[in-house]
């Protein structure tokens, strides 16, 4: 038996610096370590400021999703400070979120994923030449439509919100925007070129209304053998790339899954509570482990710092959680080897356990029993998960099933604004209270907990879904999401590990590739680039 250790140097191709380390034997992956490699302490900098300060730092965190950011740090406030929130500006913010996330879900699958399709390891597949044909980097024929016409939706976004990137137009009490019925015609029509153009056109060959049919795995495969348009579309050849190459077979993770929920029915939240959250989602909230669907609680989150560059070894729940940093170098004497601290959430019966964050993760929330009828009820990907099981597939067709899904919303919400209403209630800035927030980026849950005292900001605690799916092994040694998926990968070239790319990029992790082999004696034996750029 053949043991290689192999150092991957970041394996993003976002934002920061993710490093992974496996270990190979017989051309398997055993183990897996994750390190965040940055650190950037943005609950340091909010400790002691004014409670909106919330508003304006932490959509800094990520040039990607800063609204998103912001979107649950408006609701952490509207929840601390007891607000009331007009429809309207439900409506605006539910419209800007999901226009985020739309622009992500072309730019995302071919600028940062479908261009590992056709690395050489794949040019013994009959589909190869296809897959060079549309997915090279900058020539492919759907690459340039895909990554130009991602930017439509956030043209929306910026109509309502001023900007995008990092707008701060949601405040507590609702939006600080006054559209009118030009900016509503000007962003349907924008949203109507880009599916006409896109979504149909590219993607799905077929109308959103067809796909959206699709609600098992045997349904999906039927849509992509019943036209010539479906069969060729991206969507179609992509399935049929994946299972010809195997992406179905592994990048499984850790099978249990993590979704907060976003997108509010306005008359149900009115006023904001942390309490009748869950009940006035769209998007549901949720928690799928052992097998079994558990009821989402903020309550039961903490963050586990044993295997973090952070002092001591402590759970904590984020209302009490602490961000105090240790030198890398006298942390890993400690047994620490990464930025992310690891959330875990108690689930009952079972304990606390790592859960996965994404697309598949809400997904498989939509499939849970008990749907209000204002809520997403889907059970295509549950069926998948039972049938097929988690896979790099699996988890990237979740990621492009909302994008017709999220459309079909967006353009619901624009149709009920009412331009002759408000748009915001100013607020009692209460100087005491405790706020949770939480949005669903296109990566995954992703939250803020604030605690207010004396008018200021004493804790907080921002849990991304880059950390929960990043995060290193906990106290009692369970891996992370991604170090889980890891395991089992094929590596067929350890000069080229094409597939560890696979798997990282299937969660799309919001870090940014030089890479080190090493054998078993920590001898390098290679050094080489994956993104191909120094």
């Amino acid at each position: 038996m053949t043991a290689v250790d192999l150092f991957v140097s970041p394996l993003g191709r976002v934002e920061g610096d993710l490093d992974v380390r496996v270990t190979i034997e017989d051309g398997v992956v055993t183990s897996a370590w994750t390190e965040a490699a940055m650190f950037r302490g943005f609950e340091i900098i909010l400790r002691g400021k004014d409670p909106q300060a919330g508003l304006i730092v932490t959509p800094r965190i990520c040039g990607i999703c800063g609204g998103s950011h912001l979107y649950k740090s408006a609701y952490a406030l509207d929840t601390a400070w007891k607000t009331h929130m007009p429809p309207n500006a439900t409506l605006v913010r539910n419209i800007a979120q999901a226009c985020e996330t739309l622009q992500s879900i072309p730019r995302y699958f071919y600028a940062l994923f479908a261009i590992d399709l056709t690395n050489k390891n794949y040019a013994r597949s009959p589909l190869y030449d296809e897959a060079v044909r549309r997915f090279a980097p900058y020539v492919g024929s759907s690459y340039g439509p895909g990554v130009v016409l991602s930017a439509k939706p956030v043209e929306v976004y910026a109509i309502f919100g001023g900007q995008w990137p990092h707008s701060s137009f949601m405040v507590p009490g609702g939006v600080m925007c006054a559209p009118t019925l030009s900016d509503v015609t000007r962003s349907i029509a924008i949203l109507e070129h880009w599916k006409d153009n896109w979504l149909e056109k590219y993607w799905l060959g077929c109308s959103i209304e067809r796909w959206m049919e699709n609600r098992t795995w045997e349904d999906v495969l039927a849509w992509v053998d019943e036209n010539e348009a479906q069969h060729d579309s991206d969507c179609g050849f992509f399935i049929r790339y994946c299972l010809d190459v195997g992406l179905d077979k592994y990048g499984a993770g850790v099978g249990n899954y993590i979704a907060t929920g976003t997108y509010f029915e306005p008359s149900l939240y009115e006023n904001p509570t942390i309490e009748g959250r869950n009940g006035a989602l769209i998007n549901r909230s949720g928690i799928y482990a052992a097998g079994q669907f558990f009821e989402f609680d903020q309550a039961r989150v903490r963050e586990d710092v044993t295997h973090s560059f952070y002092e001591g070894t402590q759970a904590r729940h984020p209302f009490e959680g602490e961000t105090k940093p240790l030198d890398p170098k006298v942390g890993r004497e400690q047994g620490k080897y990464s930025f992310a601290k690891s959330p875990r959430y108690e689930v009952p019966g079972v304990g606390y356990v790592p859960l996965e964050a994404g697309p598949l993760a809400r997904r498989v929330a939509a499939a849970a029993p008990g749907a209000g009828t204002h809520q997403d009820a889907d059970p295509l990907f549950l069926d998948m998960l039972n049938r097929i099981g988690p896979s790099v597939l699996t988890r990237q067709l979740a990621r492009m099933h909302e994008a017709p899904k999220y459309y079909k919303w967006v353009r619901q919400w624009l149709d009920k604004l009412d331009l002759h209403e408000s748009f915001y209630t100013k607020p009692v800035e209460h100087p005491e209270g405790r706020g949770f927030g939480s949005t669903e980026a296109a990566r995954g849950s992703l939250s803020d907990w604030i605690v207010i005292e004396n008018g200021k900001i004493a804790n907080y605690q921002v849990v991304t879904p880059t950390a929960w799916n990043i995060g290193p092994r906990d106290a009692a040694e369970n891996l992370g999401p991604i170090e889980q998926a890891m395991v089992g990968s094929p590596i067929v070239d350890p000069d080229d590990p094409v597939e560890l790319g696979h798997v990282a990029r299937s969660f799309d992790s919001c870090l940014v590739c030089t890479v080190h082999a090493y054998d078993g004696k920590g001898r390098e034996l290679s050094k080489f680039v994956i993104n191909g750029t120094v």
